[in-house]
């Protein structure tokens, strides 16, 4: 199944790498991939994690505290959030 990314998403993917590669360099890029990592298992399972609502579903990375948004559509998988889990859900709110 083919996935797409919101711009705001990967946006918040590009500020997440940059804050964790500023406090260590090169943490920023294993965060990178331990959303990747957690992209591959949502494609494994679409329907796993719990929904956050009506459409949007929500899988939490295995490292650091993120999660990633996510809602099945018909020929692929959309992701609206990468989002980091002690910030306001509201934020998101309208992407769900």
């Amino acid at each position: 199944m083919n996935v797409s990314i919101l711009s705001c998403a990967e946006q918040e993917l590009a500020d997440a790498v940059d804050y964790y590669n500023n406090q260590c360099p090169g943490l920023g890029f294993e965060f990178a991939a331990e959303v990747k990592s957690t992209l591959t298992r949502i494609i494994s399972f679409p329907e796993a994690w719990p929904h956050l609502s009506q459409r949007s579903r929500r899988c939490m990375t295995n490292r650091f505290p993120y999660g990633v948004l996510y809602q099945i559509r018909a020929d692929h998988i959309l992701v609206t959030a990468i989002m980091h889990l002690k910030r306001d859900p509201q934020k998101w709110q309208d992407r769900t």
